[in-house]
């Protein structure tokens, strides 16, 4: 377990709208108002991108991930972290959702990138004096959250 306190920074809502891309909106934000480090919330509408729903084989390492094409505006829930790819580098967001249309519903990660269709509320909840940062590991293939190098 690797582990680091922190405590609440500042706190941003956003609303996103037609034509935002998820996540090149909410990590282009970030970037701007220099947030490294937080929690991400957000809820609306999402439409025409792809969603990570798994590996193909949960033994492979590093994983071929499956993607799911997502057509059509559908009801979303998210809930994410954002943490520099290294010390000092640009905040990536790891946000997970659930996506439902009608009575079909997804679930997965929404690295590949997603539409905003209408509305897509986001609460940033920003993390200060953590020391945590991403980085690749060569054996899983994933960038992965740990305490960052001094």
């Amino acid at each position: 377990m690797i582990v680091s306190e922190g405590r609440i920074g500042r706190v941003f809502v956003l609303r996103l709208g037609d034509g935002d891309r998820i996540p090149d909106a909410i990590e282009d934000f970030a970037a701007s108002r220099e947030v490294s480090s937080a929690v991400v919330l957000a809820l609306g509408g999402l439409q025409d991108g792809k969603l990570v729903v798994g590996p193909e084989d949960g033994a492979v390492l590093p994983p071929n991930p499956m993607l799911a094409a997502i057509a059509g505006v559908h009801e979303a829930a998210a809930v994410g972290t954002l943490f520099p790819t290294a010390p000092g580098g640009k905040p990536a967001l790891h946000l997970h959702g659930v996506l439902g249309r009608g009575e079909a519903t997804r679930a997965g990660c929404l690295r590949p990138g997603l539409d905003v269709w209408k509305i897509f509320e986001v609460v940033v909840l920003e993390i200060l004096g953590t020391d945590l940062a991403r980085s690749h590991d060569p054996e899983t293939g994933f960038t992965l959250l740990g305490l960052a190098p001094l």
